[in-house]
């Protein structure tokens, strides 16, 4: 011992600063706890989003929104956008009993619903999602992911998540990361909700409500025509009320009857036709504000947009469609690593799931097939048309070329033996068949695995790489050319063989 440190073993010294100086690197300076913020001083962290604080209410707000026509059909067709892209799982160096183990789990769910209730995420800044989890024989493994409601929810001082729990007062329940994981969009440190797309429709939807009842006021007053009646200065007063009745109902039934004495003039409302223009032109504003927010683009409400300006309106922008499926695709994730976690450990790779355009693909599947193409791989017919759906008669195809008879040189044996081959022949012989079958079947069991396994050519061909470890591959390449080389000469020999007796 020293006035540095402490020896704590014959080869280890500890310095007596180092606990506090690795201490002081994990852990955080900068905390709500330590700042001067008025938020920080509550139990929990309320929602910062400046609609809510303004408004002194919870996110439920944002739900009515969705029955005002144009935000509601808006959500529909962002979540149709990201529902029309492929998906599925991709293996990555997750080991192939894990991939498959989570393929065929994933084969049980309503992926459909799933990502429809994900996607909630962006249009409210955060969706928590509840696995409900079940045991499959020695497994556990979530039977459905349920998306619950955001309101339900909040964020405490430490960015944890909670529920509002009836018995457990204002601070709520802190959830379990096994039971809950949290869809969220631009979320930080600052602000764990995430951003709310509809926060930037709630605006424009209130204004364009007060115009359209204002403008429909403006309509009944000054769309249809004005009748005057005109009567008598000496009329009495129930003289003139029986004249205003009788205008109503010619008003409701085109059908009056007045004095001979009285008169009626109809008066068109001229010159207000530019007013009504006011209406509109916030209406449109307000319409066009709600497209940006939620689409990306304003083409369809834009006075001056053609028809190809407006066809492409009615689609999402490629930007906000790729945000929100990597919203999908880190929630799906974060649901495998904990399966992953529950059945095969912390430290196994999880495989990784996906959304992509068919375009993207298919320009990746042409890039690797014309690459094998060139390396000298043959596909075949059935193959380009299950890859690139293809029909009977696209392409040109070729008859298979017959075997060529056996050469002059393998038809009369004149190779003799060598000893050694003679020896190695007797030690052969010398085994017994049910020795060699055993044998060949260790030998060749993992191959034969492997084989079963793949779906396809490309994952035959990562199976086998990973039966046969450390070859790269050219030398796999090279293994898989001798061996059709010694397999078709073996054939020659044998058929030499069979001819020679």
């Amino acid at each position: 011992m020293s006035a540095k440190g402490l020896w704590v073993s014959p080869t280890q010294f500890v310095h007596f600063a180092e606990p506090a100086r690795q201490k002081s690197l994990t852990e955080h300076i900068a905390t709500r706890g330590r700042s001067f913020d008025a938020q920080a001083l509550g139990m929990y962290l309320p929602n910062p989003d400046p609609i809510l604080k303004a408004q002194g209410k919870d996110i439920a707000v944002y739900r009515d929104l969705r029955s005002q026509a144009l935000v509601g059909g808006n959500i529909r067709r962002r979540k149709s956008a990201v529902l029309a892209l492929e998906r599925g799982l991709t293996r990555g160096n997750a080991p192939v009993r894990v991939e498959r183990f989570i393929r065929d789990w994933l084969a049980d769910l309503d992926h459909d619903r799933i990502i429809r209730e994900i996607l909630n995420a962006p249009m409210f800044g955060y969706q928590p999602v509840e696995l409900m989890w079940q045991a499959v024989g020695l497994h556990q493994v979530p039977e459905d992911l349920l998306g619950k409601p955001a309101e339900w929810f909040l964020y405490d001082q430490d960015n944890q998540l909670r529920f509002r729990a009836r018995d457990a007062g204002i601070q709520g329940e802190l959830c379990d990361p096994l039971r809950f994981v949290v869809a969220r969009q631009d979320a930080s440190y600052d602000n764990p909700y995430g951003f709310a797309d509809l926060s930037m429709c709630f605006w424009p939807v209130v204004f364009m409500k007060g115009g359209l009842k204002f403008w429909v006021q403006f309509t009944e007053k000054y769309g249809s025509p004005w009748l005057i009646g005109k009567h008598p200065r000496s009329a009495s007063t129930k003289e003139t009320d029986d004249l205003l009745n009788s205008l109503d109902a010619m008003v409701q039934d085109a059908v009056a009857v007045i004095p001979d004495d009285s008169s009626v003039d109809i008066k068109e409302a001229a010159g207000k036709s530019s007013s009504s223009e006011v209406y509109r032109d916030l209406l449109v504003y307000c319409r066009s504000e709600i497209n940006v927010a939620m689409l990306g683009q304003n083409q369809t409400t834009e006075a001056n947009s053609n028809r190809a300006s407006a066809t492409a309106g009615l689609e999402v922008t490629e930007d906000i469609r790729d945000g929100d499926k990597g919203i999908v695709a880190a929630t799906y994730n974060a649901v495998i690593r904990r399966v992953v976690d529950v059945n095969f450990g912390e430290h196994v790779p999880a495989p990784v799931y996906e959304l992509w355009e068919q375009e993207e693909i298919d320009e990746t599947l042409a890039k690797r097939d014309k690459s094998l193409t060139e390396s000298g791989v043959v596909f075949t017919p059935a193959y380009w048309k299950r890859t690139y759906n293809l029909q009977d008669g696209d392409i040109v195809e070729t008859p298979a070329m017959p075997a060529e008879p056996a050469s002059a040189e393998f038809a009369e044996p004149t190779v003799r033996p060598l000893v050694d081959q003679v020896a190695l022949d007797q030690a052969i012989d010398s085994l017994t068949a049910e020795l060699l079958q055993e044998q060949a079947e260790q030998a060749l069991l993992p191959v034969i695995e492997a084989l079963q396994q793949g779906r396809d050519e490309a994952e035959v061909l990562g199976l086998l790489a990973e039966v046969l470890p450390g070859q790269d591959a050219e030398a796999l390449r090279s293994n898989l050319a001798r061996l059709m080389f010694i397999a078709d000469t073996w054939g020659r020999l044998s058929a030499a063989a069979e001819l020679e007796h």
